[in-house]
């Protein structure tokens, strides 16, 4: 029988700290993270066995519990679990027809928070987030430089980052720059 070999990642930012007085960086702790495809007929099953409701407005998320549902497309959302448990385990036994992948080891979060959390952030995001235009609960895939990320407003002041962990050192670096030159 084959030696099994397993890889251990490194994590991209750890040790990263970073911001401004206005605006504060941290980077997120390890999440279970699933990339969720389905129709229409599974959304009801999917969303007890994950104990949150999917969310099905566009540009809209679901918070319960440290578990958070970000819809990214009409049959596409992004589920977080901050608590690291098996998302992937409580869709056993789900009958009709849907994609999860574990998409937990692909991303990283960025926590930006502060009075200065919007303009440290559009620094390099074209995203209009004035509070009228980008409320509480928000969610879009964007871009922030050159890199794809999913930004999310947890609060007025506090917005959740997902990027690649590939781009997390370049995503990293722009929102540090854009929080020392941030101001009200």
């Amino acid at each position: 029988m084959a030696e099994e070999h397993v890889a251990t990642r490194a994590f991209p930012l750890a040790g990263a700290f970073g911001g401004s007085g206005l605006a504060r960086l941290v980077v997120a702790a390890d999440a279970t993270r699933l990339s969720l495809r389905a129709g229409e007929t599974a959304l009801g099953a999917l969303s007890g066995a994950l104990e949150i409701d999917l969310p099905r407005a566009p540009l809209s998320s679901a918070m319960k519990d440290g578990r958070y549902a970000f819809w990214l497309g009409p049959d596409e959302w992004l589920v977080i679990n901050e608590y690291g448990d098996d998302l992937m385990s409580r869709l056993q036994g789900i009958e009709t027809p849907f994609s999860a992948v574990d998409v937990s080891h692909r991303n990283v979060a960025v926590m930006v928070d502060g009075p200065g959390a919007a303009a440290a952030i559009n620094a390099a995001c074209p995203q209009d987030l004035r509070l009228a235009s980008f409320p509480v609960g928000k969610v879009v895939r964007t871009v922030l430089g050159k890199a794809e990320i999913v930004l999310f407003r947890k609060e007025e002041n506090t917005f959740r980052v997902e990027c690649w962990r590939s781009f997390a050192p370049y995503v990293f670096g722009l929102l540090d720059q854009g929080a020392k030159d941030a101001v009200r």
